[in-house]
């Protein structure tokens, strides 16, 4: 169960830091004016938000892969 729970965890990360990525480059409406994304988009401006998400999205899909790698190397 350990071990499903790692993978269910590693899922996650990555397709959150999919949709991040992905609404950074595509300026997705639904993305940014989203509750949660509003504060960021008020705190820093569109653009700036683009950015962070852009970043928020590669750390997260590397915290993925990294989750990954080392579940694979204990098994």
């Amino acid at each position: 169960h350990y071990r499903m729970a790692k993978y269910f965890m590693t899922f996650i990360f990555a397709i959150a830091g999919i949709i991040a990525f992905l609404a950074s480059i595509f300026n997705w409406n639904w993305f940014f004016t989203a509750q949660n994304a509003q504060y960021v988009v008020k705190l820093y401006g569109r653009q700036k938000a683009r950015l962070i998400y852009g970043a928020l999205g590669l750390v997260l899909d590397g915290m993925a892969v990294y989750f990954y790698l080392s579940t694979t190397a204990t098994i």
